[in-house]
């Protein structure tokens, strides 16, 4: 997927439920999420979180635009927070709010993949 690139999933006229915007900042690939995560659009956030052969692989991902995620969602950032960490790179979840924000901290997603507040402080160590 090239920067900016844009992918969602929709299926057969349904609408837009979640996007993906690709960007590459020092490195680092922020992933700027937009719509719901769950098991309809699992697939384009699984896809635009493989780091296949990257070597030292690290993902911002970006959800100040995400409004709803379920299980599903929860199950693929941290297979990929798994992942990313035996490639020797890492994840960063930035800005969630709402509901999404409420899902990480009650499952605590937070104790074990890097959550922080903005996508300014997900982007420096």
């Amino acid at each position: 997927m090239s920067d900016g690139e844009m992918t969602d999933a929709e299926n057969g006229g349904q609408p837009v439920r979640l996007t993906v915007a690709t960007s590459t900042t020092e490195g680092i690939r922020v992933l700027t999420l937009a719509g719901e995560i769950d098991h309809h659009t699992g697939d384009t956030l699984r896809g635009a979180l493989d780091t296949s052969g990257t070597p030292h692989p690290r993902i911002v991902v970006d959800l100040r635009q995400v409004t709803f995620m379920d299980s599903s969602g929860i199950n693929i950032l941290i297979a990929a927070h798994h992942a990313l960490h035996e490639a020797g790179g890492w994840l960063r979840l930035a800005a969630p709010t709402g509901a999404p924000l409420r899902t990480i901290t009650i499952l605590g997603v937070d104790a074990v993949i890097d959550c922080r507040a903005t996508l300014h402080q997900a982007l420096t160590d």
